[in-house]
């Protein structure tokens, strides 16, 4: 699925005119990615929770030369799926 797919059904469910589905949903991720950028965990009930984490410094290799490389501490963004979401496996 894509956003383009995500447009679609916002304007399926809502009867929403194209170019309005469009702005919800970029309304949302905008929202969302401002959340992430502030560290802010973003929990969606029945679906599941994005955290921002940190990540730890490692060491990688560089696979053209075998050399070590330093890789720095940094933050990644986590999913973890909601109970709803697990059980509809």
């Amino acid at each position: 699925m894509i956003k383009s797919d995500l447009v679609e059904r916002v304007q399926q469910a809502t009867g929403m005119k194209k170019p309005e589905a469009v702005e919800a949903v970029n309304a949302l991720f905008n929202g969302m990615k401002e959340a992430l950028l502030k560290g802010q965990r973003i929990e969606l009930r029945g679906f599941g929770v994005f955290e921002v984490k940190d990540r730890k410094r490692g060491i990688g290799r560089n696979p053209k030369t075998g050399e070590e490389v330093e890789i720095p501490p940094g933050k990644a963004i986590r999913f973890k799926p909601g109970k709803a979401l697990r059980d509809l496996r």
